[in-house]
Order: structure tokens, then sequence, then C-alpha cells
């Protein structure tokens, strides 16, 4: 199973979810968000459940839910870029507070110990990518018509 990265430059990449111990699969995550992550946050995006119409309810199978991790201290890093396509399905042209830095799209399950991070399952993943690589589409041709 898989996850997608959307990274500040606008560009989609897919890895597989990381296996292992928790603690083996969350510092993989981390270094994949980048930037001297060492904490991430859990993310649930509105326009992610209500544009793209992706489930936010994790059920017994695996990635049929999806949210977003995001460094949970970006807007305190030197470095700091906002996440155009993160910062959308945010809403921050609502409220205001921007998505910096790499994010991660992973699925979720619902286990007996509570719910866990999972990779994405495949139908969900492939109408997904699908969906981000069209939404980086029209963002980058935004960009083209203002220069």
């Amino acid at each position: 199973m898989y996850l997608i990265r959307i990274s500040t430059e606008l560009k989609l990449t897919v890895h597989d979810f990381p296996e292992g111990s928790y603690n083996e699969q969350n510092e993989v995550l981390r270094r994949l968000i980048g930037n001297g992550c060492e904490l991430y946050e859990h993310v649930m995006p509105k326009r992610l459940y209500t544009v793209l119409k992706h489930s936010n309810c994790p059920t017994n199978i695996q990635g049929q839910a999806i949210s977003m991790l995001v460094d949970e201290e970006g807007l305190l890093k030197e470095k700091k870029k906002m996440n155009p396509i993160a910062s959308y399905l945010y809403e921050t042209d609502k409220h205001g507070y921007p998505i910096v830095g790499n994010v991660l799209f992973i699925g979720e399950v619902q286990t007996a110990d509570g719910i866990n991070f999972c990779g994405i399952g495949e139908a969900v993943f492939e109408k997904l990518r699908e969906q981000l690589q069209e939404l980086i589409d029209k963002f980058k041709a935004a960009k083209m018509e203002k220069e």
C-alpha cells in the first residue's frame, strides 16, 4: 500500500507505506515530510472530504479513509514555504492559517487498539492521486498566468 507526498514545489511522489514498528514507521514518515520534521500533526483538511469526496471515517478496511500529515512545527522553522495544495484543502483562504512544508496523504484503519495509520487502499489511491495531480496542474497553470 502507498502514501502520497506533495512538496511545496508542487511535485507529487508516491512512496510505500513504511513497515516496521510504530517508531520505525514514524521515523520514515518524518523523514518524508523533511525539513527536520521531528513531530508531525494529523490533519483532516475539510476540502479533502467536501470537494474531493474522500472518507474521513476509518473502518476495518485498510486505507479507505484518508488524512494528511504535516510538520507540527513547520511555521516555526527558519526555512518555511507554504504548500499550496495542502493549504487549499485545509481552507487557508477562509481562516488564514497556512500549511507549510511537504505533506503526506495516508490511509487510516480502525483496529481493536484504535485508529492506526496505513497505506491508502488501491482504488482510493488511484482516485486521490489523479485528483491531486489535477489540482497541481491547475495551481501551476494559474501561477504561470500571473507571471
